[in-house]
């Protein structure tokens, strides 16, 4: 099936509160032009030159996320049109999206990424950290982000009981973090499952997947 195809497929079976993301790293802009002539607006890349690189060279009607894990030094490179990042994992990353939206006078919408996988290799905060972050003082202080949901990862297992258990506590996570509103937050995102398993995640309370493979195909990391 075409990438075409593929979208038509995904976008058929998804509710109309649930965002597509279409997962594009790694993937030439043919590729991405292709999802986007076939009505695609949401994108979302891992590595921040990638992005930035696609972003100059695409429509500029496109949402761009940052998916992946964001090093502060290269914060600076999206600030100034990025849509969503998705991998906000510690108050000290969230100053300097702060500090490098405020440059360019606008506010950039950010998800905590909660740690719900059991593999070290996966990055998150843990829902009592998630708690402590929005109500801080510090962050009541920043006033060019905003936190407007979550995100997380799931193991990578083919048990689906156990990915159920991650994306529940998630989704219990999030629930306790939308009881506290300020002019900081405005809770709207559950950010979780990918390919093999967004079906599972929309049942869960998902509002957002990040779908790569089943639109573009098996990734090619040799570039």
């Amino acid at each position: 099936m075409t990438i075409t195809e593929n979208l038509k497929t995904i976008s058929s079976e998804l509710p109309e509160h649930v965002t597509l993301v279409a997962v594009s790293k790694t993937k030439p802009i043919v590729d991405l032009m292709e999802a986007y002539n076939a009505g695609q607006r949401v994108f979302g890349e891992n590595k921040i030159q990638e992005m930035v690189d696609k972003h100059e060279q695409m429509p500029k009607d496109i949402e761009w996320h940052m998916i992946g894990h964001v090093q502060r030094n290269k914060v600076k490179y999206m600030a100034d049109f990025v849509h969503l990042i998705h991998g906000v994992d510690s108050l000290k990353l969230l100053t300097e999206i702060n500090k490098q939206a405020q440059k360019h006078k606008r506010i950039i919408n950010c998800l905590l990424q909660i740690k719900i996988a059991k593999e070290d290799s996966k990055f998150g905060m843990s829902p009592d950290d998630a708690l402590a972050l929005v109500k801080s003082e510090d962050y009541l202080n920043l006033n060019n982000v905003c936190i407007t949901g979550v995100m997380g990862m799931a193991t990578f297992t083919d048990d689906m009981t156990q990915i159920e258990y991650e994306f529940n506590t998630l989704k219990s996570t999030y629930d306790q973090l939308q009881t506290i509103s300020n002019e900081r937050t405005n809770w709207q995102t559950i950010s979780m499952g990918m390919s093999g398993d967004y079906k599972l995640a929309i049942d869960c309370g998902s509002t957002m997947v990040r779908v790569g493979s089943s639109i573009f195909g098996s990734r090619n990391y040799s570039n």
